[in-house]
């Protein structure tokens, strides 16, 4: 019976980025904040050496290739998150009753949403991920790809409309733009 090789891939650090391995966790340092990613429950072997992340799979399967690539496009999203961080913003839509956005801490409260007394919560994700107003616009900043888009989401989701027809009551909170390094 012939045995598998496996696979292996590089991904390089750039200048000003540190990158260390504890176990299975992964964390990049750079400019722009810090950027931790656990590999244990991934069946694929990281190590890092100098200015290089190798990665290595057991076999040499298509699912293994797989993971292979989506681990290295992991790597790569924590290194443009820790040098040129991602951003992701938000438009305020209303017709009659004027919105209002509060970051408070760890969450984001949406007053005034259809004239509800209560505020609307959503949770920011991250401890670097920043939430700030500009006007009519919501921006959420971070080195983190995951914590950014999962908190411009759960602010998105927390004025979605329910029991009513979405196309007569458009007020909400609303993705319009997604800023990546690559782009």
């Amino acid at each position: 019976m012939v045995k598998d090789r496996g696979l292996s891939a590089k991904a390089s650090v750039p200048e000003g980025v540190e990158a260390t391995l504890h176990g299975t966790v992964l964390t990049m340092k750079g400019p722009k904040g810090v950027v931790s990613r656990d590999f244990s429950k991934v069946p694929v072997k990281v190590s890092v050496s100098g200015a290089e992340v190798t990665i290595g799979t057991l076999r040499a399967r298509r699912t293994d290739r797989a993971i292979l690539n989506t681990c290295l496009s992991h790597i790569d999203n924590m290194v443009k998150g820790v040098t040129q961080g991602f951003e992701y913003r938000l438009k305020v839509a209303f017709a009659h009753f004027p919105v209002t956005i509060k970051v408070k801490g760890s969450e984001v409260h949406i007053e005034n949403f259809y004239g509800e007394r209560s505020p609307r919560v959503a949770a920011i994700v991250g401890e670097q991920t920043k939430v700030t107003t500009e006007g009519d616009d919501v921006v959420v900043k971070g080195p983190s790809l995951e914590d950014v888009s999962q908190t411009a989401a759960n602010i998105e989701s927390a004025t979605r409309v329910k029991e009513r027809d979405v196309r007569v009551f458009l007020d909400g909170v609303y993705i319009y733009e997604r800023k990546k390094p690559d782009q």
